[in-house]
């Protein structure tokens, strides 16, 4: 061994490394091993990669034929030199692999950190001219894709709501496109079915600007509140919807 070059071990150097990270060379090889290992950079950097080599020969045994210890079997009994070999390379890899693996990671999370909100976000103009980010609404999507719409305004309340529904096979979907109401305050909608039943379908918060307000002075101000929900109870078991406050009052009802 120590005739060998500093970075450049012979083949047998190599098996050797994964011997001794294996435990299973004897004193004599050892030490030579050791008197090698502290000359050579190469054998080292070996060494550091397969360090805690043993605990993974669990994972290695139910590789077939690979011929590993059972896990709690003794190391004292030495592999051949070909299945040394082939720990070696099966922990080397899976390690790269973790480091792949990492990596790729590393790398999605950065596109989503610049590329997410590019997808998630419209331009639109602002009341002073410029451009402002205004975020999706799937709700809205939802709720202009759906054909049977209902709208009603409340006299009293002068609360405008629509709400589109579509039957699935758990109940009826819902969206409530909600204007000219302001808050702050809490409010749900509720579906009323013909039989009396009364199901919650969804529920929000209204800000102190509002929602839908005509004369408002800002833009999320004057935009409707679109949300979305449902309900067990299918579409032509529902009498009608009521948009009601967490205190009791009745904003607007709009039958079905």
């Amino acid at each position: 061994m120590s005739g060998a070059m500093q970075g450049t071990p012979a083949p047998n150097e190599h098996e050797t490394v994964g011997a001794y990270a294996l435990g299973i060379l004897d004193d004599a090889e050892a030490t030579a091993f050791e008197a090698h290992l502290a000359t050579c950079e190469w054998c080292a950097q070996q060494l550091d990669e397969l360090a805690g080599m043993e605990p993974m020969l669990a994972a290695l045994a139910d590789l077939p034929g690979s011929g590993a210890p059972a896990v709690g079997e003794s190391l004292s009994a030495k592999p051949s030199p070909r299945l040394v070999e082939k720990l070696v390379d099966e922990v080397a890899e899976r390690r790269a692999q973790k480091r792949r693996r990492g990596f790729y990671m590393v790398a999605a999370a950065a596109a989503l950190i610049i590329g997410g909100p590019l997808t998630a976000v419209a331009v639109s103009g602002s009341d002073g001219g410029g451009n402002t980010a205004v975020a999706a609404s799937p709700a809205k999507s939802a709720f202009e894709s759906m054909p049977d719409k209902v709208t009603a305004t409340d006299p009293s309340t002068n609360v405008t709501a629509t709400v589109a529904v579509e039957k699935k096979d758990w109940g009826t979907n819902a969206v409530l496109e909600l204007n000219n109401v302001t808050g702050p305050q809490k409010c749900s909608l509720i579906a009323v079915g013909k039989n009396g039943e009364r199901e919650t379908v969804t529920s929000w918060s209204v800000p102190k600007w509002g929602y839908g307000v005509p004369n408002a002075k800002t833009e999320e101000a004057k935009d409707p509140l679109y949300i979305r929900g449902g309900a067990a109870l299918e579409p032509n078991q529902i009498d009608h919807f009521e948009v009601m406050t967490f205190d009791g009052k009745r904003l607007v009802e709009v039958p079905a």
